[in-house]
């Protein structure tokens, strides 16, 4: 194998791929990156067994080949390369080493066979469907803070993505909780996802497959099977194995006659919380809301720390009401509202509090009480 190609086109790649090689691992080869030249472009391969990232970048290929080479040295390499500098590869099969050569700097890395090079073959996909960029970063963005990182739940440690009815027709909604808070995001169905099973997206995939949206606004080919889950962004591919378990009826959990309405500033709610917050304990982190007449006052008290309130004019116009929540759970919610118009519709103090946008129906949440 023997090719030349740009600095920048390797680094971008290597830092996409090379996000889901772990660091410590007893299989030698899931160390290393599968590099494949031929035609006119290297492709990049890297895998955890539990996902697999691909990319292409254009390389002015000489001797096509493959070869694995460990990915965080590789990269490690090219990050500290001079910017606009050309990067040459040459495999020396005898010696089982891949050569750099990038202008008087020379590297050789230990290699190991392509063909042991484990993958993760997607297989057939019964519904695939295109999504804005930005439509499913929303659906993610808004949901992923409530995944629960509690192992023995583990049908809970992902996103659960499927087609649902909405107000206005066939939805495509995504839904996370952790037992303490929900998230519930929506975006109209796209053509072809009518149908399609409802699937659980692994907390890693969710978080890998965000920060390869967070720079693109493609279109995003998804493919979608009872195991697997694939999704292409321009010439970076994803493929992940699903979370087996069934998702709980969250339907159940959200509250439908909640009578007490709340709206508040968010900006200012959100400042508030953070300032009384303070006092907290690291372990209890709870804050009181103590409602009545338009007014609102938040209060902390902590034996060991002392105590913080605030008060905040607000709309309320219900029966006094005194509820405790998590501090940091308050502002997760706070911080996916587009607008600063929160909209908190309550019962009592020992029942779910469901958190609304008021310029946006497509998101909701839905937030348990503690005892204060």
């Amino acid at each position: 194998m023997r090719l030349v190609i740009e600095r920048s086109e390797l680094l971008r790649a290597l830092t996409h791929v090379t996000s889901v090689v772990e660091r410590r691992t007893t299989i030698p080869i899931l160390s290393n990156v599968l590099l494949r030249a031929s035609g006119s472009r290297l492709e990049f391969k890297a895998t955890d067994l539990e996902r697999e990232v691909t990319e292409h970048v254009p390389a002015e290929i000489t001797v096509p080949g493959a070869v694995t080479v460990p990915a965080h040295m590789l990269h490690d390499i090219v990050r500290k390369l001079p910017d606009g500098a050309e990067v040459e590869m040459q495999r020396d099969p005898e010696r089982e080493r891949l050569t750099l050569l990038s202008g008087r700097a020379q590297f050789a890395l230990q290699t190991l066979p392509a063909e042991d090079f484990p993958d993760l073959a997607a297989g057939e996909m019964s519904h695939e469907f295109t999504v804005a960029a930005q439509d499913l970063k929303k659906l993610l963005d808004k949901t992923r803070f409530a995944i629960s990182t509690e192992e023995t739940r583990y049908y809970l440690n992902g996103v659960y993505l499927h087609p649902a009815s909405g107000k206005d027709g066939p939805t495509l909604r995504a839904v996370a909780t952790d037992g303490h808070r929900l998230a519930q995001v929506e975006i109209p169905c796209p053509a072809g996802a009518e149908g399609m099973p409802g699937v659980i997206i692994p907390r890693k995939t969710v978080h890998e497959l965000h920060r390869l949206l967070e720079d693109s606004d493609a279109e995003v080919r998804v493919g979608v099977s009872t195991t697997k889950v694939r999704f292409e962004i321009g010439p970076v591919t994803i493929t992940s194995k699903l979370i087996d378990g069934t998702f709980p009826d969250y339907v159940r959990v959200i509250p439908r006659n909640n009578d007490k309405v709340l709206k508040v500033s968010n900006s200012q709610f959100t400042s508030a919380v953070d300032r009384v917050s303070t006092i907290a304990s690291e372990r209890g982190r709870a804050v009181k809301l103590n409602l009545a007449d338009d007014k609102m006052i938040l209060s902390v008290n902590n034996p060991e720390g002392g105590s913080a309130t605030e008060e905040l004019g607000v709309s309320y116009s219900a029966a006094p009401l005194e509820i405790g929540f998590n501090a940091r759970y308050l502002l997760d919610i706070a911080a996916q509202l587009e607008s600063d118009n929160a909209v908190f519709k309550l019962a009592d103090p020992g029942s779910p509090t469901l958190v609304t946008d008021n310029d946006d129906d497509s998101a909701l949440y839905v937030l348990m009480p503690m005892r204060v």
